[in-house]
């Protein structure tokens, strides 16, 4: 029973670990679908499901199989044993899909947005305050999506920075401060996403859900049919 807080303690850092990642990669998911959807091209549902949930296993697995194999007890490292090739690369594998997703999405919804700009004056062939209207309302949107992933993650990439900078001088206060900041946002991500994502009046394109081909309509992915009464993004 010696090495039972270690091991309870690996299957919270994996518990903890995958399903992270699994936020990070949908919210690429997110991204990528509404750039499809507003090109009017199929999304790719399973391929989501296959990467967002197989992906973090494989990652999530590999980084703590080198990060607790075959010594437990990480935290003592033999004479022979460097930090950089224990620790590192759990820190990549799980640090990267964040990365990406910080990169990756600013890029996917500045192109999105210009769809929705390109959608709607070409559609109407006007561009009135009510035009200027929907793709401002649709840029908050957008803007709010991407403020709540830096919010809620940008304490973790510092504090991995900070780490590996300053390895051997590490600032103490510093770092504390940003594990509490780390403690209280990383878990609100759902709740905020929840706040900025959707609402129940929300006349935006759902992605991962497409309308057949079959179907005759006249609106855009981002037009309701009633225009001149509709709200299209919360």
């Amino acid at each position: 029973m010696e090495n039972s807080p270690i091991t309870l303690c690996a299957i919270f850092a994996a518990w903890i670990q995958y399903f992270y990642c699994v936020t990070w990669l949908w919210t690429l998911c997110y991204a990528i679908d509404m750039f499809l959807a507003l090109r009017e091209k199929p999304g790719y549902p399973r391929l989501y499901h296959m990467l967002c949930w197989l992906l973090p296993s494989v990652t999530t697995a590999v980084g703590l199989a080198i990060l607790y194999l075959p010594n437990a007890d990480c935290h003592n490292l033999g004479p022979d044993e460097s930090a950089f090739v224990r620790i590192l690369p759990n820190y990549l594998l799980t640090y990267l899909p964040m990365i990406t997703v910080m990169v990756v999405n600013p890029i996917l919804y500045l192109c999105s947005l210009n769809t929705v700009t390109s959608l709607i004056t070409s559609s109407l062939a006007q561009y009135t305050r009510k035009e200027r209207t929907i793709i401002d309302a649709v840029k908050v949107k957008f803007g709010l999506i991407l403020l709540v992933f830096y919010v809620c993650w940008l304490p973790n990439l510092v504090n991995s920075v900070l780490l590996w900078s300053e390895w051997f001088d590490l600032p103490v206060q510093t770092v504390s401060v940003l594990l509490y900041f780390m403690a209280t946002l990383n878990p609100m991500q759902a709740l905020l996403n929840s706040l900025v994502y959707r609402r129940a009046n929300d006349k935006l394109v759902s992605p991962f859900h497409r309308k057949s081909k079959k179907e005759p309509t006249e609106t855009t992915p981002l037009m309701p049919s009633d225009i001149n009464g509709s709200s299209l993004v919360s």
